[in-house]
């Protein structure tokens, strides 16, 4: 079985799908590119994760020879090998490619994580029907869109809706961190990927700072992907001269998020689990200008956070590009933080919102690809 993730997100749900795969499939071996839970699962990765994972329309255009190489290195050997099927993680511009050459030479292909073709890029729906054997998506209004499309599709939920706990445990997030119960406390999430670091922790930084002048006793919490983050973001820290406030670099962003009064978060998956962990949040995004010039044209919907995407509405703010000041946000967080009825009304929201997406996907996404290479 072959599999390809590119970023932290894809990485969780193959590992997932691995996990449900191999009590059906014990002996099955597993490999191409993933990150550290899919090579718990077996993964054998011919390359680290880290090499695909780019930001942005035009950050990618510097390393495009690199990673289209990469590409078709694993074409050619999946197409030698002849593995019983292919899985895309996600990454539908490395995958999807690599799905539809895979697929025409007679391999079956599952992508897992519909593309949002609801969101932007509609006319990617004609690649996935020549490209994709059999979609998996996990948030329930897609499987009709993909059905409509004569895709074979399965809504198998989303996986952190099965990790994260209906109701979190704040106390014993808190007692981890050292962090007093009673403490205020906002968690900084400005993304995994060193390509949002660059764009997203120095106003994260600052709009922290910006929050600790209005309440010196308040605790900010930042979790950091690996090593590389902790020290770029330590050092924009040092830069800012902030290095006199309350703030703690840790590793598990589920403890940084259940111990939270409220959220600034990069937009992406993060912004789910905040949602799930139901915690107030502030949804920031910044990319090179020319990428946003050209993506903000593209949207179909006036949201980019996923629990306003799933709610249909702006349940939480949304900061984009140029107005994803230090002070815009500083301003939201503080809102969020002393809005308690606010605060009620999102948990109730969010705590639907977990209920549609909990399913058992292990067992469902292992149940469609086996139907692919078991038909």
């Amino acid at each position: 079985m072959a599999l390809v993730a590119g970023e932290v997100s894809g990485d969780m749900l193959a590992a997932r799908l691995m996990a449900g795969l191999r009590p059906q499939l014990p002996n099955a071996r597993f490999h191409g590119i993933g990150g550290p839970r899919m090579i718990e699962q077996g993964l054998v990765s011919d390359v680290p994760i880290e090499t695909l994972t780019v930001r942005g329309l035009f950050e990618i255009i510097p390393r495009f020879r690199e990673i289209k190489g990469i590409q078709n290195r694993l074409r050619d050997r999946l197409l030698a090998e002849r593995p019983a099927a292919f899985i895309g993680a996600d990454y539908p511009g490395f995958n999807l490619g690599l799905e539809e050459q895979l697929r025409a030479g007679g391999i079956p292909t599952v992508h897992f994580v519909g593309p949002q073709i609801w969101a932007w890029r509609g006319g990617r729906i004609k690649k996935i029907q020549r490209a994709v054997s059999h979609m998996l998506v996990i948030f329930p209004f897609e499987e009709q869109i993909y059905r409509d499309a004569g895709v074979p599709v399965t809504y198998i939920g989303h996986p952190l809706a099965e990790t994260i706990p209906l109701v979190p445990d704040v106390g014993a997030a808190r007692a981890s961190l050292g962090i007093a119960p009673d403490a205020r406390v906002v968690t900084v999430m400005p993304g995994s990927r060193m390509g949002e670091l660059k764009y997203l922790a120095e106003p994260f930084v600052r709009a922290a700072g910006l929050l600790a002048r209005r309440d010196p006793g308040l605790r900010f919490v930042v979790p950091m992907a690996g090593e590389k983050q902790r020290a770029y973001f330590s050092e924009i820290v040092a830069q800012a001269g902030l290095d006199d406030i309350a703030l703690t670099l840790v590793d598990n962003s589920h403890t940084a998020i259940a111990a939270a009064d409220a959220v600034l978060v990069a937009s992406g998956t993060a912004t789910l689990e905040v949602a799930l962990f139901k915690k107030p949040m502030v949804i920031a995004y910044k990319v090179m200008r020319a990428s946003w010039e050209i993506m903000r044209h593209m949207g179909y919907q006036p949201w980019i956070g996923l629990p306003n995407i799933l709610a249909r509405e702006f349940l939480v703010p949304e900061l984009l590009q140029h107005a994803a000041t230090p002070e815009a946000m500083a301003d939201a967080v503080w809102t969020q933080l002393n809005d308690t009825a606010g605060r009620d009304r999102l948990a109730e929201r969010f705590t639907e919102m977990h209920h549609s997406l909990l399913r058992d996907s292990a067992a469902l996404s292992a149940e469609a690809v086996l139907g692919i290479i078991r038909p």
